[in-house]
């Protein structure tokens, strides 16, 4: 069986709700507290060709101070978002949930259930 992965923020209710999801089902993914073990921008790039995603700005909190304050807005450098979310991880939309090399956002957390 390979490796399930969630992107997980502790403080967010559709990670909670998303890995309380997995755990009914019977999925026991590796969890990964990305705040305080935050991919590097490569794996980022990673995680974005996994979801399926043409930019990084799509799994991209763009609502967050952090989002404004570094003035991301007109950016359309992928390196420059990714490196942004690297070093900034609230700006990386949760959850995400990886497994045999395609990922998910959960958002709505039954969304995650597309890959099983």
């Amino acid at each position: 069986m390979s490796e399930i992965v969630i992107y997980h923020n502790p403080r967010c209710s559709k990670s909670r709700e998303t890995l309380a999801l997995l755990h009914a089902k019977g999925i026991q993914p590796s969890v990964v507290e990305y705040l305080n073990s935050t991919p590097t921008a490569a794996q980022l790039a990673e995680i974005q060709t996994q979801l399926g995603f043409a930019s990084a700005r799509d799994f991209m909190r763009t609502k967050e101070d952090e989002y404004k304050a570094l003035d991301l807005k007109n950016v359309t450098d992928e390196t420059v978002l990714l490196e942004a979310m690297a070093s900034h991880p609230k700006l990386i939309e949760r959850p995400i949930v990886i497994k045999d090399g395609k990922a998910k956002l959960g958002r709505p957390p039954e969304q995650v259930l597309e890959l099983f």
